[in-house]
């Protein structure tokens, strides 16, 4: 029997890829390193860390923490969680799925992302068994609850800049088989300014346990955002499950672009959650909210004002590893 495990599962480690000047992240490099820093630290305080980077040395010397790992490695992007490995249980133990990775339909340079995890499991950085699957999907385009349920948004799973000539049905039933599922909850509305993923949905709905979704929550009826979000609110509601509602931070600019800043871009690790901030008052308001739906676990933010630039966040960041 296959499941597709929650995030909250035990986890054995996380993966990261770091940024390096050869990413665009190259024009303000030191600023997002230092953000790293923060953000690999707070993981590792939690639970083991996998770091691929380009200098062993260099990185060790930066980020020295005794649960860190730093293995040298050719990759276009730092966004692992849309490329690398995904975990699924089935009646032999855990295996990882190896998904083809197009750089979110095409848009930018991914061969050597594509083949990164071919290389952890050649090298044995990472072990178990690992499943070429001849499909696009990306990490941070499916939800599980860990029950059987996948959340995800149509505009990203259904766009014919991933899989081109798949139906809706035959991407339900692929789903389904790969990851054992028994419901696909497919949203129709949301979306973040400043988003190139096509509407990920770990953007903007999250399971925090079986029966519980946090979201992004617009209140402000001048805002762009407001009709799509609020009819994806709607969309929520109808699933009658415990919703959780996260505030959009207040506008986050840079090059006159708005930003893609979302709470809901959080990160379960080991007895703990891991929320991106803004720098602004409505940081305290989702730590809050997020703190009393799970009073288990240790909710701590990281600043992820220089993550957004490149339009992605913390979870976007990582790839947890189910425990083995």
């Amino acid at each position: 029997m296959l499941t597709l495990p929650a995030e909250w599962e035990p986890h054995e480690a996380t993966l990261i890829a770091l940024p390096h000047a050869h990413t665009d992240w190259f024009i303000y490099l030191d600023e997002i390193l230092d953000s790293y820093e923060v953000f690999v630290k707070t993981i590792a305080d939690f639970e083991p860390v996998i770091g691929l980077c380009q200098n062993t040395q260099e990185a060790n010397k930066r980020f020295h923490h005794p649960n860190i790992t730093w293995v040298k490695a050719d990759y276009n992007d730092t966004w692992i969680r849309d490329y690398g490995p995904i975990d699924c249980k089935s009646d032999e133990g855990i295996k990882a799925y190896d998904f083809i990775f197009n750089a979110w339909g095409g848009k930018f340079q991914s061969s050597a992302d594509n083949k990164i995890n071919q290389f952890l499991y050649s090298k044995k950085i990472l072990n178990g068994t690992l499943e070429s699957v001849d499909f696009v999907l990306e990490g941070g385009s499916i939800e599980s609850n860990g029950d059987g349920v996948l959340l995800t948004t149509s505009k990203c799973l259904l766009n014919q800049n991933r899989n081109a000539g798949f139906t809706k049905m035959q991407i339900e039933k692929k789903l389904k088989e790969l990851f054992g599922l028994k419901e696909i909850w497919w949203l129709e509305n949301g979306y973040l300014q400043g988003d190139d993923t096509d509407g990920h949905i770990d953007t903007l709905a999250r399971f925090i346990n079986k029966n519980s979704i946090a979201y992004v929550q617009c209140e402000d009826k001048n805002d762009s955002h407001y009709e799509q979000l609020k009819k994806m609110e709607e969309e929520l509601k109808a699933l009658h499950v415990n919703l959780i509602p996260l505030p959009l931070p207040d506008p986050v600019y840079f090059n006159n672009e708005r930003l893609s800043a979302t709470y809901a871009n959080f990160v379960f690790v080991n007895n703990g959650l891991i929320v991106p901030t803004y720098n602004q008052p409505k940081d305290a308001i989702a730590l809050k909210r997020l703190q009393k739906a799970l009073p288990h676990l240790h909710v701590k933010g990281v600043d992820a004002s220089i993550f957004i630039r490149q339009h992605g966040s913390l979870h976007c960041a990582c790839m947890h590893r189910i425990k083995r």
